[in-house]
């Protein structure tokens, strides 16, 4: 059973916080890199920040760079995704996705991925 399972999105004013969650089941993280993406509307699909098999972090946006952290808690096979200073802008769908060892931009790269969470920043 592998599966990736977002959570954590919901309705935030602009300027707020939300912590995502990416749970991840039947295979381990440590082993593997997990990369945060989003999808707004009729825009294509970005890439945000990663972090690599050994911890690594890179970042692709550079709309979301120092708003944005990424980290991994190995005791819960979770990989969560800090958003600060939230901009309405950042509307989407969040997803994170898992690929071999090392992060890329390239989502082709990733071979699975998890459903999604809504994050909506409105007034």
């Amino acid at each position: 059973q592998l599966q990736l399972v977002e959570s954590g999105g919901g309705l935030v004013q602009p300027g707020g916080s939300l912590r995502l969650s990416c749970a991840a089941s039947g295979f381990t993280l440590v082993d593997v890199a997990v990369g945060w993406f989003r999808q707004a509307p009729g825009k294509e699909r970005e890439a945000l920040l990663c972090i690599s098999s050994s911890g690594l972090t890179a970042n692709f946006a550079d709309s979301v760079k120092g708003r944005f952290t990424i980290s991994r808690n190995n005791a819960k096979n979770t990989v969560y995704l800090q958003m600060n200073s939230l901009k309405t802008e950042d509307t989407a769908v969040y997803y994170c996705a898992r690929r071999r060892n090392f992060c890329r931009r390239d989502g082709t790269s990733y071979d699975y991925w998890g459903q999604g969470t809504q994050v909506t920043v409105s007034s």
